[in-house]
């Protein structure tokens, strides 16, 4: 018998489970990401699988959450954008500014028109000149042309000067979107070049792990859209991985809970990410997936990804009042459970006067080599120093303010992290998590309480107390869930776009919350067990054509269980009847037969709570924990190639292809030309990704019009070839 080896390397743990023959799981270990070196958890994960049987391993998948991580935080690798043809407003609209830094821009004469003529020619000498300025000082290059999906020349020019100059890596817009719109194409080959880093330090990182264990199975990652590429191609295009983690938690959730049609919700140490799935497959975005700030030109699952998890930090945002994350820190319980001598350090804070540099500590974080590079020598210092351990940055401001300053840049870069107040410190507070340090939770809940007050003004906590600031914190944590799950069925719907629904979902999260009596200071502390025997309730996918009403639900009377020690559990909450409500005005209808599926290490902690505060059935599958390496190696190989046919002038079809535009006088001769060439790019990709004999499907988009006067008006076709197979394995010996 033969096993397939998942892996999912995330901000907080690393997953490892073996599957086999028939996809189910035969073990599974958990450990903490070692993200100075990722191979020590992975090394770790691996360590807690059955040895013998990793010896008959034939196949190898990794999911991330790295790469969403880097982009929802806006952290990572420095890179230079090259910019051919843009103007001022496609350079502000980008965002490129934002991401990357007025310094990290240069905007080059250039570009194409839309039937792909060059609009003027491009200026050797201040290209290389360009490339010549930051060449050694980022990881990357991405480059971008006005027009280029109509004629790559000037990007593949660029590209060539690049190569010639240096062997820093360098990544074109077209290669990576297909779909008009520079900016945001800009955006995506930004995006790209600064997690190629990230990708290739995860992919040596396995690579090694795998060698010292001799298995020498093909290696696969997971795309964001659900299917899988080989190392090389995830190398070429690491911004495809954006949301690998979550694609691979939505096909875990379905795996592990046997169910078709849900709502998946999958909270790590950063992100939740919600999915929703009809028919066993998550709806795929086409235009693009939300990230955090930013919309990438990627085809992915679609995604609602928020800056919330057990690790996002506790703190207060102008007018917003208590807010968490989207800023991932280290939560103090898991600093001291590490470094247990910090623990005094936290005793001792408790009765001192509360300033912001009590319980802040620095860790190193990740060593990117661009980054090194570039530090100055009080920067190299605080590295050297973060190098031997955690630094008390309260002892810090005192003794030697220039190394706090110096660890503080190296923050903002993304090489250390700071501690703070947590999700994952208040579960420790209540008792729903105990995996680390309590004593330490419990401090810092005291701490930041006081902080809030006194230098903030937040909270009336009671002098001391550490349970009613971390049930706010639960709370919080359960009303946001909340919200993102009402913003994904508004969304859903179809009937609103981004904006829209979160304002509405904002108003409907107080209104259901109000209705079912579901403050989270009251509901937090039993938000890790619940009731086995309620009747089960809907969960809310928003239907807006629809008279709409939420059931109220009331506390359970069953004895409490515990989630990991029934597979399968249907959670679910009781209704009041009807005589003892009163009959609302205006009420919410959820479609039924759409159960929220929980995953992910705090599933248990944080998910009871939410499905009592929306009144929903809950499931949370045995193995939930580890859905995302579930999911991993469940996928097949898929590449998708399009090409575009339009008609600029009567009688002229052009076919928009890799080499530059061809013209065809009839329509039928320029289709079959956008197959052929589609059929055979993606065909190439597929093979090339790791599929075995791969096939291909086509699907064509056709803008045109029919009218009485004009007949049938062709003006634009979208051709797409999808070659899709599954990923080599390894032969085994019986």
């Amino acid at each position: 018998m033969s096993f397939a080896l998942g892996i999912d390397t995330g901000g907080t743990f690393t997953d490892a489970v073996l599957l086999n023959a028939a996809r189910q799981v035969v073990a599974a270990s958990k450990s903490l990401t070692t993200r100075f070196d990722l191979a020590q958890g992975i090394a770790a994960s691996l360590d807690g699988l059955p040895q013998d049987l990793l010896a008959r391993v034939d196949l190898v998948s990794l999911s991330t959450t790295l790469t969403t991580n880097s982009v929802v935080e806006g952290k990572g690798a420095p890179v230079c954008a090259l910019l051919v043809g843009y103007d001022a407003q496609q350079i502000k609209t980008s965002g490129l500014a934002d991401l990357l830094g007025l310094d990290a821009i240069e905007s080059l004469v250039g570009g194409h028109d839309a039937a792909g003529l060059p609009l003027c020619a491009l200026d050797e000498s201040a290209c290389r000149a360009a490339i010549a300025k930051h060449a050694g000082r980022v990881s990357a290059f991405a480059i971008s042309a006005t027009f280029a999906v109509r004629n790559p020349a000037h990007e593949n020019q660029v590209r060539a000067w690049v190569q010639a100059h240096c062997d820093t890596p360098v990544t074109c817009g077209h290669e990576l979107a297909s779909s008009l719109g520079a900016p945001r194409r800009a955006l995506t080959a930004a995006l790209n070049a600064r997690m190629i880093s990230h990708v290739k330090t995860l992919i040596d990182s396995v690579q090694r792990t795998l060698a010292a264990r001799q298995i020498d199975a093909p290696l696969m990652l997971v795309k964001g859209d659900g299917s899988l590429i080989n190392v090389h191609s995830a190398l070429q295009r690491p911004v495809s991985t954006v949301l690998s983690g979550p694609a691979a938690s939505v096909l875990g959730a379905c795996a592990l809970s046997g169910l078709q049609d849900a709502i998946v919700a999958d909270m790590g140490g950063t992100t939740t990410d919600i999915a929703v799935v009809r028919g066993g497959l998550p709806a795929l975005s086409f235009d693009g997936a939300m990230v955090g700030n930013w919309r990438p030109m990627i085809e992915a699952v679609k995604v609602y990804a928020i800056g919330l998890g057990g690790d996002s930090e506790v703190r207060l945002l102008g007018g917003e009042g208590l807010t968490i994350g989207p800023r991932r820190v280290l939560p103090l319980s898991l600093l001291v459970h590490q470094h247990p001598k910090f623990l005094a350090v936290l005793q001792r804070q408790q009765s001192e006067s509360p300033h912001a540099s009590q319980m802040r500590f620095a860790q190193a974080l990740s060593a990117d080599s661009a980054h090194l590079s570039r530090l100055n020598d009080s920067e190299l210092r605080a590295w050297e120093r973060l190098c031997q351990g955690p630094v008390d940055l309260e002892a810090a401001n005192m003794d030697d303010r220039d190394l706090a300053r110096a660890i503080a840049r190296l923050e903002r870069k993304g090489l250390a992290i700071y501690t703070g107040f947590t999700p994952s410190d208040a579960a420790h507070v209540l008792g729903m998590s105990t995996h680390w340090s309590q004593e330490a939770a419990l401090c810092a809940a005291r701490i930041w309480a006081r902080q809030m007050r006194h230098l903030y003004g937040l909270g009336k906590w009671p002098l001391g107390d550490a349970h009613a600031p971390a049930r706010d914190v639960v709370a919080k944590v359960t009303e946001t869930i909340c919200n993102k799950l009402i913003e994904a069925g508004l969304n859903d719907a179809g009937q609103m776009n981004e904006n829209s629904a979160g304002k509405v979902a904002a108003l409907l999260t107080t209104m259901a919350l109000a209705r079912h009596g579901a403050s989270a200071s009251a509901s937090a502390s039993a938000s890790a067990s619940a009731s086995a025997s309620a009747s089960a309730v809907p969960l809310p996918v928003v239907n807006l054509g629809q008279s709409l009403q939420i059931p109220e639900p009331e506390a359970s009377t069953s004895e409490p269980v515990n989630l990991n020690d029934i597979p399968w559990q249907t959670l679910a909450v009781p209704q009041r009847s009807a005589d003892q409500l009163a009959q609302p005005v205006f009420a919410l209808q959820f479609a039924p037969d759409m159960p929220l599926v929980g995953v992910g290490a705090p599933a248990a902690s944080y998910y009871p709570a939410v499905a009592q505060g929306l009144g929903v059935r809950l499931v949370v599958p045995q193995h939930a924990e580890v859905a995302n390496a579930v999911g991993a190696v469940l996928g097949q190989v898929a590449q998708r190639v399009h090409i575009t046919v339009t008609q600029p002038v009567r009688g002229t079809f052009k076919v928009f292809t890799p080499d530059g535009p061809q013209d065809f006088r009839g329509l039928d001769a320029a289709i079959a030309q956008a197959r052929a060439l589609a059929a055979k790019e993606a065909h190439a990709r597929a093979l090339a990704a790791g599929a075995m004999e791969p096939q291909v499907v086509f699907s064509q988009e056709d803008n045109q019009v029919n009218n009485d006067i004009d007949g049938n008006v062709f003006f634009e076709a979208t051709v797409t070839a999808t070659a899709w197979g599954r990923p080599l394995r390894k032969v085994v010996p019986a």
